[in-house]
């Protein structure tokens, strides 16, 4: 009786050590292996745009963004970063790099932007997923944001300017109109240049999806500094 004792009692405290391990890698190591993720990321954006012009420009840089700050983007790349995103309603230090895809590996290092969504300040509806927890909880606060927040994005050319139009939005993981080019449900009523981001909700799990969405509201050359939306 007494080795059967033992043993149970040795088993609990195995299978205890182990859980407070687990805790400790989802709360924790995968936090810190993702926020370096990120950094090199960042660094690997900040390196490409201090060479010269962004690689793949399509057209001629200065009159075709004039004209529509998106027509001279860059072809996306898969699982290549192409975009940095500031939210001041975050934290005057949260920078998040924004990758071309959702792949699980992929929004380990950053943002992801939905194919065959709009590309960033195009026509349409520019769709980004990140992780509410864990993988460095880009997507933590997100419920936060309020009507009007500014969401900024720059491609390292171009500042792009999201104004938040309204609370975040709770809803299944099967609605995909929800990066729609006129999402669903939004309360847009016609085409324009619209920003989607989505995490999951509730914070601790993945039943549903928490929703925000933004439209442009205004663009600016990189050439002029940081847009008012970041000063300050």
């Amino acid at each position: 009786m007494r080795f059967v004792v033992r043993t149970l009692s040795e088993l609990c405290v195995t299978a205890g050590t182990l859980i407070v391990l687990f805790v400790v890698y989802v709360l924790y190591w995968t936090g810190i292996r993702a926020d370096s993720a990120m950094d090199d990321e960042l660094g690997r954006l900040q390196d490409r745009w201090s060479t010269g012009p962004v690689a793949g420009a399509a057209g001629t840089a200065g009159a075709a963004r004039a004209a529509d700050p998106a027509a001279a983007s860059r072809s996306y790349r898969d699982g290549e970063s192409f975009a940095v995103m500031y939210i001041p309603r975050l934290g005057a230090g949260w920078a998040k790099p924004v990758l071309h895809g959702t792949g699980t590996e992929l929004l380990k290092k950053g943002l992801g932007h939905y194919e065959r969504t709009a590309r960033l300040g195009g026509k349409g509806n520019f769709a980004v997923a990140g992780h509410r927890r864990t993988y460095g909880d880009p997507f933590k606060d997100l419920p936060e944001l309020r009507p009007g927040d500014a969401v900024v994005l720059t491609d390292g050319t171009t500042w792009f300017t999201y104004r938040v139009d309204a609370a975040p939005h709770r809803t299944r993981p099967d609605d995909i109109g929800v990066i729609d080019p006129v999402p669903a449900g939004s309360g847009f009523r016609g085409p324009g240049r619209y920003l989607t981001l989505t995490t999951c909700e509730p914070e601790w799990g993945h039943s549903h999806r928490l929703i925000v969405w933004a439209h442009l509201d205004a663009t600016s050359p990189v050439t002029e500094g940081r847009p008012k939306a970041l000063a300050g």
